[in-house]
C-alpha cells in the first residue's frame, strides 16, 4: 500500500479542508486559521483538527472514532501523519 498522503501546509494556510483515506481509514482535516494581518497567517495561533473513522461511508454518515488538534507547522503536520497512520 502506498504511504498516506497529506497536502502541504500551504493547502491548510488557505483554509482548505482535506478529506482522504488510507486502506479502510477515512479522515478529515479542518484548519483553524488565525490571521496576523489581512494577508499573513499567524502560524503559531493556527491549528489543524484531524478526525478519523473506518468504513465505506462518508463523514456525514459515519461515527467519528477519534479526533486530535495539531499545530499548523511542519512538525504538527508530521505528528498528524503519524497519528493518522496509528489509527489505521
Amino acid at each position: 500500500m502506498e504511504d498516506l498522503f497529506l497536502p502541504t501546509l500551504h493547502t491548510f494556510e488557505n483554509n482548505n479542508i482535506f478529506t482522504g483515506s488510507w486502506g479502510n481509514l477515512r479522515f478529515k482535516i479542518t484548519p483553524s486559521i488565525v490571521m496576523k494581518t489581512p494577508k499573513e497567517v499567524d502560524m503559531e495561533q493556527s491549528s489543524m483538527k484531524a478526525e478519523v473513522w473506518h468504513g465505506p461511508l462518508c463523514y456525514e454518515k459515519s461515527d467519528i472514532e477519534a479526533d486530535q488538534v495539531f499545530p499548523l507547522s511542519t512538525e504538527g503536520r508530521e505528528t498528524m501523519h503519524r497519528w493518522l497512520k496509528d489509527h489505521a
